[in-house]
């Protein structure tokens, strides 16, 4: 009896510590049935990309958790009248001052110190930005083939991106913008009081853990891995036996796959590059439909590069592999390539009544001109389309920031052009932002740019003979496939889970795309059949491999290699199976030309004054770590701990006190009985 009264008074006690700390608890505690449901209550898991961390053989860039522990502070939301921070905070950002705020934080060490966290709030559909690139003015400035490197071609560029952040900075989605809103108006309205929400940030890199900080020390100890992935050609029509004697001179169409952005997995890229790359796959099945290509004089090949936006990777290997006359190239080298034409940002060339596009050509070199001639010629034979070609501004340095740049500086006389969107300085003020999204781009002016590239290339491939005005006004692209590969390449709903996508693969992710090159995760030797090829990448090959190709007399499905020489496999992913073509269509790795895999591990090539791109290859890796998280929970002050500890320490002195007056009482009512 004696037990069951003290039992009875702990219960107690211990219900009414419950009710004290209940205001620490976020939720209703009617539905906490387990612990799940409590920590569910209490911790709040938010939605958001980080930034991550980078290398290159000089140092880092990007962010990270300044050690190896996670990073916890109350959440603050500064705006531009009020932007000072009384102690170590995590700061909620408006979009429009991220650039402000983080050049302020590069250049004041004090302030530094007390920010040990950003969320940017994501603008959403209501975006009245006008202009917002984190990278710089001249991008990739090392690479230009020329020596005006102080052109403003990026005039929004805030070089914000470039800079090293020893805190974490995450990107919130819509949703964890207006929760994370709120949860900085509680703290502001409780300000001094006994309980703030803070977040919790799960940032910490290996490359800091373990204390390498350049591409080469974190590559020996294993902490990071140099960017990458897979480039994709192939010629239209198929090359015969994979031979190059007596080819015929080469029109190469090029464009590239990959954008960047201050937050990982938020690299859209729809006008930059995108809507290239939907252009040329338009123009290719555009051309597809034209019977006797073989009688051309010229041979049509298409490559889309990965990795440019971060030194130029995919083009700069592809030229190397040419050299080396490696099995991915096996058909093609580089004296067969005559003319160049590059498709680059052509998604917002619709400003008045009709799409205006500038050619930017390498050198005033005959063979140039010939390129421009063809687009001019393609123009006009669209006739009512009114698709007007001008000629880049003669006060404009050279080229603009593009994978021609390869071209050039591995050969000073190649001949070719960039076919672009604007003139001197870029059209889309949102260059690798996350903001460069399908409400960038214009679907009217892919279409026209790809009608262009289709004819023009057609009117090389003809040479000097006389073009046949009747084939070529029957060269039409689809503007239903422009539309549809926009959604699939470019939207969340229904992105690469698009039809026309998985007709050809078995997406690996059903996010949003997102075409940031990520890490080369494969033995470079086995390039033609790779394990880890991304989405984008393995769609881009299917397409080609369709599009370029010859039916094989193998009609039997397939799930990898084909029996015949030169024949791939169409479709091996889908569930059905795929099928045998005849097609010239190759993945190239697409990685630094300054590092080699040996021994089961990467390694830092030293430079070579033959590579003069590789001399100034910042040679980028990116680190691994363990888990990306970001949570907000509500925490009260070390004086509410205190007083906590006091009234449970009085519970328990209480409840001491009740049972061994309990235990006393009850003992002489049984004594009288």
């Amino acid at each position: 009896m004696a037990a069951g009264s003290a039992l009875a008074l702990v219960a107690a006690a211990v219900c009414l510590a419950f009710a004290v700390l209940a205001p620490a608890v976020s939720g209703d505690g009617a539905t906490l049935e387990s612990v799940p449901d409590l920590v569910k209550a209490m911790y709040l898991n938010i939605e958001s990309f980080p930034c991550v961390r980078l290398l290159n053989l000089s140092g880092e860039i990007g962010c990270s958790n300044p050690g190896s522990e996670k990073i916890i502070a109350p959440i603050v939301r500064l705006t531009k009248g009020s932007d000072q921070l009384v102690q170590p905070s995590t700061v909620l950002l408006p979009l429009d001052q991220m650039s402000d705020f983080l050049l302020r934080v590069s250049n004041d060490p004090e302030f530094h110190q007390k920010v040990s966290g950003v969320l940017i709030e994501s603008n959403g559909a209501n975006n009245n930005l006008q202009e917002l690139s984190p990278d710089r003015k001249f991008p990739q400035d090392a690479f230009a083939p020329y020596s005006n490197h102080s052109h403003d071609w990026n005039p929004a560029g805030s070089g914000i991106m470039w800079n090293r952040y020893d805190f974490p900075v995450f990107l919130l989605s819509e949703e964890s913008t207006r929760i994370l809103q709120k949860v900085s108006e509680k703290n502001k309205k409780t300000d001094n009081g006994y309980k703030a929400n803070v977040a919790e940030f799960d940032l910490v890199m290996q490359t800091t853990k373990a204390q390498t900080h350049d591409s080469a020390s974190c590559l020996k100890e294993r902490s990071c891995l140099p960017l990458g992935g897979h480039s994709v050609w192939a010629s239209l029509p198929p090359i015969k036996n994979g031979s190059t004697e007596h080819h015929k001179p080469i029109i190469l169409a090029i464009t590239s796959q990959d954008s960047a952005s201050f937050f990982r997995d938020r690299s859209i890229g729809s006008d930059s590059p995108i809507s290239g790359l939907i252009a040329l796959l338009t123009a290719v099945d555009a051309l597809s439909h034209i019977p006797d290509l073989s009688n051309l004089k010229k041979q049509l090949v298409f490559a889309v590069f990965n990795g440019e936006a971060w030194g130029y990777l995919g083009s700069r290997k592809f030229l190397q592999e040419l050299d080396k006359g490696a099995d991915s190239v096996n058909g093609i080298n580089s004296l067969m390539i005559d003319q160049v034409l590059e498709i680059g940002s052509v998604g917002k060339a619709v400003i008045e009544e009709y799409p205006s596009f500038y050619v930017h050509a390498a050198g005033n070199s005959s063979a140039s001109k010939q390129i421009l001639d063809a687009l001019q010629r393609a123009s006009k034979s669209l006739g009512s389309d009114n698709v007007k070609v001008k000629q880049a501004a003669s006060s404009n340095p050279g080229v603009p920031p593009s994978s021609l740049m390869s071209f050039i500086r591995k050969n000073m006389s190649t001949s070719g052009v960039v076919l672009e969107d604007f003139d001197s300085h870029f059209s889309n003020r949102f260059y690798h932002s996350y903001l460069d999204n399908p409400a960038n781009i214009n679907s009217s002016s892919i279409a026209a740019a790809a009608a262009l590239v289709a004819r023009s290339l057609y009117i090389l491939a003809s040479a000097d003979s006389v073009v046949d005005l009747m084939t070529l006004n029957t060269i039409k692209v689809n503007v239903s496939l422009v539309e549809e590969l926009i959604g699939c390449l470019l939207t969340c709903n229904p992105g690469l889970s698009c039809g026309l996508v998985k007709s050809f693969i078995s997406p690996s992710s059903s996010s949003c795309p997102s075409h940031y090159v990520g890490v080369f995760l494969d033995d470079p030797s086995g390039t033609q059949f790779p394990s880890y090829a991304d989405d984008t990448s393995r769609f881009v090959w299917n397409f080609l491999a369709d599009r370029t190709s010859t039916s094989a007399g193998n009609k039997s499905s397939c799930t990898g290699k084909c029996g015949d020489e030169g024949e791939v496999c169409v479709g091996a992913e889908v569930e059905a199976g795929g099928r045998c073509v005849v097609s010239t269509t190759r993945y190239v790795p697409a990685y630094s030309t300054r590092v080699k895999f040996e021994d089961n591990a990467w390694h830092v090539l030293p430079a070579n004054s033959s590579d003069p791109m590789g001399v100034v290859d910042p040679m980028w890796t990116e680190s691994y770590w363990n888990t990306i998280g970001l949570r907000v929970y509500a925490v009260q002050d070390s004086t509410y701990d205190w007083l906590i500890l006091l009234a449970g320490l009085s519970i328990t002195a209480a409840s001491y006190c009740a049972v061994l007056v309990g235990r006393s009482y009850i003992s002489k009512v049984v004594k009288r009985d």
